[in-house]
Order: structure tokens, then C-alpha cells, then sequence
């Protein structure tokens, strides 16, 4: 279905282009997947740490690195999701298909690179990021990243399908298959973790099957020629050069400013890992729970790109306005509900997870800082920027994020985590001023309305 439907019969008639139908039937597949996914990931983590610190401090570790990873797939995505959705905006099927395959192919080619480096670079990698950690952490975490690195073309293949599937205002597909993949996940590690006993290996198993099993899903449905965009499987072979410097020219900045923010990550967490398995622990479970109190901001990150990208491809520069606002809005309120309710009920949440005392309390301090901070400033840090890469402003959301990652998350941990003595506590009170920095620029930009004047197709 492709969204944009209605005109605006002048400057003052905006928000027409959607109906509250329309809107709902996106943004709402979109908050369920999030909130399965985030619960899938923290029964996981949970099980995980039943097989030990040494274990969940293992995963922990080197989901920073995948996460870094995969965020070259997501940015790869977010690029073919803005020119599938400006053709779509535009009336135009036929290349909106082509940009459906291209996106494939590119995502394949990516991948499969990024996993041949990931097994090649796996061991000096590792020593050099977290060497100073316990060797049974650094056991754990060699194995862990050997066996989920075979997975990352079917996640990025998973992905590519999936942001053409909300390009199309079609949400529903995705969160399907991606319930799909994270109950198999979830069964696989209860099978594979308490039955065979096979503690990190077997939760990284249960990922790459899963994993296999939502990319082959997701080529079969894009396959239906009853869609507004579909893929022919013999044009996935072909390499157009045009359509791809599209895609890539929307892909590279933000793949260079998720690439670059999740290396910060990981940086971050190598400083963490200085200070000790509880602490690594209490990272874990802590960035379990934020995410719960992000889930809004994640799934409006993904309808912003199709909504804000259909309008500038109809040429609807105020309802592009209108309705970043709009969706900036429902992001603020959604997300102080949720964020508050978690931290009212904090000290249960984390009595589901086996943590010793001090890393319990860790956890607590942790998770205070992030959802209560969440509440005012993280609509603004990740959602709103994906306004303007959906009109084709990438490239100064991506030096604003690399600048303030380095700046102010990086650099003040260091300084808070290490020269202070705060430890955890000192890095985390880092990535609050990181998005701090980036509220003030971003707020600006959208305002300047330089973005606007963008173009992509």
C-alpha cells in the first residue's frame, strides 16, 4: 500500500497525504515488533546469564561488536528505504521495484564481506578491544562471534526486505516474520542452553537459524507481484550502477555515522571492561532495560523514513514538516510513559536476572540515568534526525553524531569513568551529555528547514 494518496488544496490543507488509518496500521506493527524483540533479547540475556558472569559478560561484549555490525545493514536499509519511498511518493512503481532489488543485492555484497573480515579479524579483534578481560569472558566471546558471524547475510538480507516492506506503509509483513524469528530464537536457546547444556555456543545457534529462517521467508513474500513493490529473482544478479550510487549516496554517511557511533559503543564498553565482570554484567542488563524505554523512538525511526520520504518524493515539503512533528510528538509522549513505568518498577525487573549485589546495584544506578534522561532527550537525539535523512540530509546528521560521539561520550568517559573514578556510572552520565549536544544541533537544523531543500531521485 502506498501511503500518500491525498493533496494538500493548499499551503494551510496539511496533513492530508496520510489518514489516522494509515498512520496507525504503520507505527503500530512497528511498536509490537520493538516491544517482542526487546522482550525476546531480554529472556535471552536472562537465560544466558544462568550459565554464568563469565557467559552474559562473553555475549555482552561481542553484541557491541555485532551491533556495530549490523548497523552497516540498517544504514544500507535506511538508504534503499528513502529512494523506494520517495518513487513510491513520486507514482513511480517500476523504479521503486528496481531500488527494491538493488537494495538486495548491495546488502548481500556488503555482508557477505563484513562476515568473511568478522572470521578472519575475529581473535586479534577481540584481545584488542576487551584484552583485559578474565580469560573465561575472552573464551566465551571468541565463540559467540565465531558462530553468529555466519548470520549476517541473512540478517542484512532480513533487513533490506523489511525496509521495503515499510517503504510501502506496510509494516505488518515485518513485524510477522520477525515474531516468527525471535519466538524461534527464544526456543532454540531454552533447547539448546538448559537441555544440551551448550551455553554461549548454543544461543549463538538458535540466532544464526532463526536468522536463516526470516531471510528466506521474506524473499519468498517479496516475490508477490501483488505488492506495490516486489523483486524479480533474476534481477537481483544485475548491477545498476545509477540506482545503487542512489542508495549508497543515502547509505555510506549514515552507515559512517552508525558505523562510527556503535564503534563509540564499543570503545565505551572496552573502558567499562576495565572495571570488572560486575560491572560489564550490570552494562548488559542495564542496556537490556534501556532499550525497553526506547522502543517508541525505535519504532518512529522507521516510520519517519517512510512518511517524511513519500512526502518529499510527492514534492509536499510542509506536510514533510507537519508530520515530523507530529510523529516527534507521539515519540515524547509514548516514551515518558513507558520510561516511567520502568523505572517504577525497577527493582523487580531486575530480580529476573541472576546478578550478584554489585552488579545489581550497578544495573539500578545504570538504569536510572538512562530512562530518566530518555524521558527529555531522546525523542530529539534519534528520532527527529531521521527526518532529514529521509529528504537526503545525511551528511550533516552524520557529522554531528560522529562529533558528539567522540566528544562527549568517548571523551567524557574517560574522563568521568577513569580520571574520576566513577566507572560505569561516570560513562553513562557521558552519554548524557553526548545526546545533549546533539538535541541543541538537531533542533537547529530542523528548524534552518535547510533540509528541505534535499534532493534524492
Amino acid at each position: 500500500m502506498i501511503l500518500a494518496r491525498k493533496k494538500p488544496k493548499d499551503k494551510t490543507d496539511i496533513g492530508t497525504m496520510f489518514t489516522k488509518d494509515q498512520l496507525r496500521k504503520l507505527i503500530l506493527p512497528l511498536i509490537v515488533e520493538q516491544i517482542l524483540a526487546i522482550t525476546v533479547g531480554m529472556v535471552d540475556t536472562m537465560m544466558i546469564s544462568y550459565a554464568g558472569e563469565a557467559a552474559i559478560s562473553g555475549v555482552s561484549l561481542v553484541d557491541m561488536i555485532n551491533v556495530l555490525l549490523i548497523n552497516i545493514f540498517a544504514a544500507v536499509g535506511t538508504g534503499g528505504a528513502v529512494v523506494v519511498s520517495q518513487y513510491l511518493g513520486h507514482g513511480n512503481k517500476k523504479l521503486a521495484c528496481r531500488a527494491a532489488e538493488q537494495l538486495i543485492t548491495v546488502s548481500v555484497v556488503i555482508s557477505t564481506g563484513i562476515m568473511l573480515l568478522s572470521l578472519l579479524f575475529r581473535a586479534p579483534l577481540l584481545r584488542l578491544l576487551f584484552g583485559t578481560v578474565e580469560a573465561d569472558v575472552m573464551r566465551n566471546a571468541m565463540v559467540y562471534f565465531l558462530i553468529s558471524a555466519f548470520s549476517f547475510p541473512f540478517l542484512a538480507v532480513f533487513n533490506a526486505c523489511a525496509a521495503t516492506y515499510r517503504s510501502m506503509g506496510n509494516s505488518k509483513i515485518s513485524m510477522q516474520v520477525s515474531v516468527g524469528m525471535n519466538i524461534f530464537n527464544a526456543i532454540g536457546n531454552a533447547i539448546l542452553i538448559f537441555g544440551f547444556q551448550m551455553g554461549t555456543a548454543g544461543a549463538a545457534l538458535s540466532t544464526l537459524a532463526a536468522r536463516i529462517l526470516g531471510a528466506a521467508v521474506m524473499m519468498v513474500l517479496m516475490k508477490n507481484q501483488k505488492n506495490d513493490v516486489y523483486v524479480i529473482y533474476r534481477n537481483l544478479i544485475a548491477w545498476e550502477r545509477s540506482m545503487v550510487r542512489r542508495i549508497l549516496h543515502i547509505a555510506i554517511p549514515n552507515g559512517v555515522e552508525n558505523g562510527l557511533f556503535q564503534l563509540g559503543r564499543v570503545l565505551v564498553v572496552s573502558i567499562i571492561s576495565r572495571f570488572g565482570t560486575a560491572q560489564i554484567a550490570a552494562n548488559a542488563v542495564a542496556n537490556n532495560l534501556d532499550s525497553m524505554g526506547c522502543i517508541a523512538g525505535q519504532a518512529m525511526n522507521l516510520a519517519m523514513i517512510t512518511v517524511v520520504g513519500q512526502c518529499m518524493g510527492a514534492g509536499e515539503k510542509e506536510q514533510a514538516v507537519w508530520y515530523t512533528k507530529k510523529l516527534w510528538k507521539f515519540t515524547y509522549m509514548i516514551t515518558a510513559a513507558v520510561n516511567s513505568v520502568i523505572l517504577l518498577s525497577l527493582p523487580l525487573l531486575l530480580n529476573i536476572y541472576s546478578l550478584s549485589p554489585e552488579a545489581w546495584r550497578y544495573a539500578f544506578i545504570l538504569v536510572c540515568i538512562h530512562n530518566g534522561c530518555a524521558i527529555l532527550l531522546w525523542p530529539t537525539s534519534f528520532t527527529m534526525p531521521n527526518a532529514l535523512r529521509a529528504s537526503g540530509d545525511v551528511r550533516f546528521t552524520m557529522v554531528i553524531s560522529v562529533a558528539s560521539m567522540f566528544i562527549f561520550r568517548i571523551g567524557f568517559s574517560v574522563v568521568l569513568g577513569i580520571y574520576f573514578g566513577l566507572g560505569a556510572i561516570g560513562v553513562w552520565i557521558a552519554m548524557v551529555l553526548d545526546w545533549i549536544c546533539r538535541v541543541s544541533f538537531y533542533i537547529w537544523r530542523f528548524c534552518s528547514k535547510k533540509w528541505l531543500d534535499f534532493k534524492v531521485i
